[in-house]
């Protein structure tokens, strides 16, 4: 974490962007079969292990990863980063009700850090190179994302060069849980690889055939990666098609 954060904040100072990619169980398997959103994650600049799961695997693998750092604890440690260096930050993603309450609380939370603009999620692509233009009108420090999978992967990969935020951070479900409006797991099922069952608990008929496969995938993924190796991916040379 403390690592990850540093290196935001030298890239603020330089002005020269980090694009931060979160991977977790899901996003291993789903790799596999989509090639833009692989491709995507490659362009990170970071990348941050976002599930307990990912941080067994490379356990077991032989390659221990140092920690856990999920996608919004690092968003709340680059918030206290900006409300300490009076930073400033552009929100885009979740309902605009959603994103009303969470520049509320973060007032409240974080009064030095300056909201330089905010923009709900739901718009077409026809209207991405104008948001992407008005984020770089703005120059904010930070650029938040709370967007799913693979939208925000897509939307940072394909307009990042354009907006030149120093700091790209795509925190999915968080702009929901520091606005109240959904729960995140207790601390236990956090530590203990649980917090995918928590959030199976309060909405088992959407979530759970989505766990059942990518966590049986992911498993067998690993078992097949211990016996045989395969060639890590390289860093795409080349734009994603869009």
């Amino acid at each position: 974490m403390a690592q990850a954060v540093d290196r935001c904040r030298d890239a603020i100072a330089s002005r020269k962007p980090v694009l931060i990619g979160v991977v977790n169980a899901a996003k291993a398997v789903n790799v596999q079969k989509d090639v833009l959103l692989r491709e995507a994650l490659l362009r990170s600049d970071i990348a941050i292990a976002d599930g307990q799961a990912v941080v067994w695997a490379s356990r077991i693998l032989g390659q221990p990863l140092p920690e856990r750092v999920t996608g919004i604890d690092l968003f709340e440690a680059l918030l206290a980063a900006a409300d300490r260096d009076g930073n400033s930050v552009y929100l885009l993603g979740a309902r605009a009700d959603v994103l009303r309450q969470l520049e509320s609380v973060l007032a409240e939370r974080y009064p030095s850090v300056r909201i330089v603009g905010s923009r709900d999620g739901y718009f077409d692509s026809d209207e991405q190179a104008t948001i992407a233009t008005d984020i770089r009108d703005v120059k904010p420090d930070m650029l938040f994302l709370g967007m799913p999978s693979p939208r925000k992967e897509m939307f940072l990969a394909q307009w990042a060069d354009l907006m030149q935020v120093p700091v790209l951070h795509g925190v999915g479900g968080s702009f929901d849980v520091m606005a109240g409006k959904t729960k995140r797991a207790p601390v236990w099922w956090q530590t203990h690889g649980l917090e995918w069952a928590y959030r199976l608990l309060q909405e088992p008929r959407r979530m759970w055939r989505r766990y059942l496969t990518t966590n049986t995938l992911f498993v067998l993924m690993l078992a097949r990666e211990r016996v045989r190796p395969r060639r890590a991916y390289s860093r795409p040379t080349h734009e994603p098609t869009t």
